[in-house]
């Protein structure tokens, strides 16, 4: 468990088949958790990294990303100036570019 002194929402979101979340700039630290499906996201270069059912991206303050999916896919969003997700889970990353990271959970 995590325990943060700053303010931080959590929402849930599905993306249809063939659904875009269109390019966008995160305002604070974005924690975007796969619970279901699958589909691709990227950061600010665009590059296209596949995520499925237990991987999550991080997208820091101001990055500019995407999430996609062909078939569906559900995720929990984590939204804090102060989300450090190394603090509470094990992961292993993958680079989208200079700041964004995928993290599968072990």
């Amino acid at each position: 468990m995590a325990q943060i002194k700053e303010a931080a929402t959590i929402g849930y979101m599905y993306i249809e088949g063939e659904g875009t979340v269109g390019y966008h700039e995160a305002p604070i630290p974005q924690l975007f958790i796969v619970v279901e499906g699958e589909g691709w996201v990227t950061g600010e270069n665009q590059k296209r990294i596949p995520i499925r059912r237990g991987e999550a991206a991080l997208w820091e303050k101001e990055e500019w990303h995407t999430s996609v999916s062909e078939t569906g896919m559900a995720a929990i969003v984590i939204q804090s100036e102060e989300l450090h997700p190394e603090t509470f889970m094990e992961r292993k990353v993958t680079r989208l570019d200079k700041l964004s990271r995928r993290v599968t959970f072990l």
